[in-house]
């Protein structure tokens, strides 16, 4: 009868170690994931010093957890100088957020000068709402003198409104100097976005003067345009002196961008006696490793 070879066995037990080895988790990856309280931490396999780490930053990540205040956070954990702490901070929290008009806002939790201070806060920012129109705006707790005041920021932003051409503006409810004031600031503005070539340009409504002012900014802006190659360029607003120019400008760079190698070059629009100091790409190869040592 045969007997079954031991060396399987054998080879079964040689591989354990690697197998036991494999299994263990990293010692510093293990503290790591210990310490941010991940679901891979092993405590079997800490220390008795990195147990003893990783327990202050449990504490201190539950500190900080409370002073975030979610509801995980664990209060009979915290030591009491810690409990004080964080009831102060949570307190002049509700004050703060009683005042700005935030939530969480327990007024109920208010003592009675800080219900008067979180008031006078509360009646200035629907002051200020009502003068910047803002939010809600109810005028029904205002004292005269600041309806005056919310009245007048009203009316101020209506002229600032028809000046800027934005928001609403009724030319019915301004005053004969403001309908002025309004007037000039308007044609101002036409006269800027025609100079510039923006959209709301009415050159019917350029007087001369205007008018003549506008031309030179277009033409000042179109000949940088067409100096520089941009796609704005209108050939046709260019004086014969001024296209000559731009044709010189334009010659030279394309015969510099050819020459070099370097940006758009049209062969066609060379000279012979340019074309002929240009070598031809396979011509100016050979050039440059005859050169090379």
């Amino acid at each position: 009868m045969m007997r079954a070879s031991p060396l399987p066995h054998l080879a079964g037990l040689s591989l354990l170690p690697v197998l036991l080895l494999a299994a263990t988790p990293d010692p510093a990856a293990n503290l790591s994931a210990c310490k941010n309280g991940w679901p891979a931490c092993e405590r079997s396999l800490l220390t008795q010093m990195e147990l003893t780490a990783v327990t202050l930053a449990e504490h201190a990540r539950n500190l900080s957890i409370c002073r975030s205040g979610l509801r995980s956070c664990d209060q009979s954990q915290l030591t009491e100088p810690e409990a004080i702490a964080l009831a102060v901070a949570a307190y002049d929290r509700n004050v703060s957020n009683c005042k700005a008009g935030f939530n969480p806002c327990d007024q109920s939790r208010l003592t009675r000068s800080e219900a008067r201070e979180v008031a006078v806060a509360q009646h200035q920012r629907q002051l200020s709402n009502c003068k910047d129109d803002i939010g809600p705006c109810d005028p029904s707790t205002f004292t005269q003198l600041e309806v005056g005041d919310v009245a007048r920021a009203q009316r101020e932003r209506t002229v600032a409104n028809c000046k800027d051409g934005r928001g609403r503006c009724d030319y019915s409810e301004l005053t004969r100097p403001e309908a002025r004031e309004v007037a000039r600031a308007e044609r101002q503005r036409n006269v800027t976005n025609c100079s510039n070539g923006w959209e709301g340009c009415d050159r019917s409504k350029l007087n001369e003067r205007e008018a003549a002012e506008v031309e030179v900014a277009v033409h000042v802006s179109n000949m940088s345009a067409c100096r520089e190659g941009r796609d704005s360029c209108d050939y046709s607003l260019l004086s014969r002196l001024e296209a000559q120019e731009i044709t010189r400008a334009e010659r030279v760079r394309n015969y510099t961008a050819c020459l070099n190698r370097r940006g758009y070059c049209d062969r066609s629009r060379l000279t012979p006696s340019e074309a002929a100091s240009i070598p031809a790409e396979g011509r100016e190869d050979s050039l440059i490793h005859r050169r090379k040592p």
